[in-house]
């Protein structure tokens, strides 16, 4: 689990709880994004407005080489529930076996023979369909293409990227809603 700055949180918000300690920066407290939209309880964040900052969760070397975040899939669903929007990035057979709800499919990869081989069109297209201050949740398959094209989306200069750790496949082992 990563560690979370509130300096990227934004919303009709007025107190963050203190979720990573900055004597300890590996003590770190839980974060909900359900509830009460309107109000905040205790440790608990809940706004209907919230915008989350998933680059922010690892300040420092990690951010100025560009790594993009992973959350797990039930993180991941929570903040499509809070607005953020899901890039899928496999192949258009494996998005129309089915997908997370709202899901953008743009691959990352396309199948080419027995192999694969990375779309050079991948971050233009996705320029098309976001903006570069967005809130997007990569996600692929099992993981792998994901981290590298959120990675590569970080490196375009985009802010709001978080990957999907586990991907689709992991998604649906959870139960979480898909569509065709």
């Amino acid at each position: 689990m990563t560690s979370l700055s509130t300096s990227c949180f934004t919303g009709p918000v007025l107190r963050l709880p203190s979720l990573v300690s900055p004597q300890n920066p590996n003590q770190r407290s839980f974060l909900s994004l359900t509830g009460n939209p309107d109000r905040i309880r205790g440790n608990r964040i809940a706004c209907k407005n919230l915008s989350f900052c998933p680059k922010a969760s690892l300040r420092g070397n990690l951010e100025v080489a560009g790594v993009p975040t992973s959350v797990p899939v039930r993180v991941a669903h929570e903040l499509l529930l809070a607005g953020h929007h899901y890039l899928d990035v496999r192949t258009p057979e494996e998005f129309s076996a089915g997908h997370p709800s709202g899901a953008v499919n743009i691959p990352y990869l396309y199948r080419v023979g027995s192999g694969m081989s990375k779309n050079p069109e991948f971050v233009k297209q996705v320029s098309s369909h976001f903006r570069k201050h967005d809130e997007i949740i990569v996600g692929c398959q099992l993981g792998k293409r994901s981290i590298m094209a959120a990675t590569d989306l970080v490196a375009a200069g985009f802010t709001g990227i978080t990957d999907m750790a586990g991907g689709y496949a992991t998604w649906t082992q959870n139960g979480l809603p898909t569509e065709l």
